[in-house]
């Protein structure tokens, strides 16, 4: 007794190697998976799922969007409050001075490139030091054991 009807079908070249291809990662027959391609399309609810599909997507892209503006806001603010501070405690210097500070600023220049290559190097970033800092700041107001973590010193 047979199930099935056959029927005879045409493809692109390249769409039929893609069939092929996944019916040999999946380990089933061609058949089986035009035959699941189709009964997806002509399914009430693929559109559904699909749509399924793409809202975890944008939702997962919304909270990923959400973490790099919060980590922008605190960007910004941490620029802004460094400037305000170094504007605040610099002096202006003298012609005769300004040479000086100018060698020792490119000077201290090169050593934070350096000490932010090893940082990005290592992979960890400021915020997420941050945070863990605040941790264990807190775990430690509470005095509970808290373990270091390091980070690159820049020498100024």
């Amino acid at each position: 007794m047979q199930t099935k009807t056959r029927m005879n079908v045409y493809f692109e070249p390249a769409l039929l190697n893609r069939v092929e291809a996944l019916a040999l990662r999946r380990n089933v027959s061609k058949s089986a998976v035009i035959e699941a391609a189709v009964a997806s399309f002509l399914s009430g609810d693929a559109a559904e799922q699909l749509e399924a599909v793409f809202s975890r997507r944008m939702d997962k892209l919304s909270r990923q969007i959400d973490g790099v503006d919060e980590d922008l806001a605190i960007l910004g603010e941490t620029v802004s409050m460094f400037i305000r501070f170094w504007l605040t405690i610099t002096p202006p210097l003298s012609e005769s001075a300004q040479t000086s500070a100018r060698a020792k600023g490119a000077e201290r220049f090169e050593g934070f490139v350096q000490a932010l290559g090893r940082r990005l190097a290592k992979g960890d970033r400021f915020l997420n030091e941050l945070s863990r800092d605040l941790v264990g700041a807190r775990m430690a107001d509470d005095g509970q054991s808290v373990g270091g973590a390091g980070s690159d010193d820049i020498s100024v």
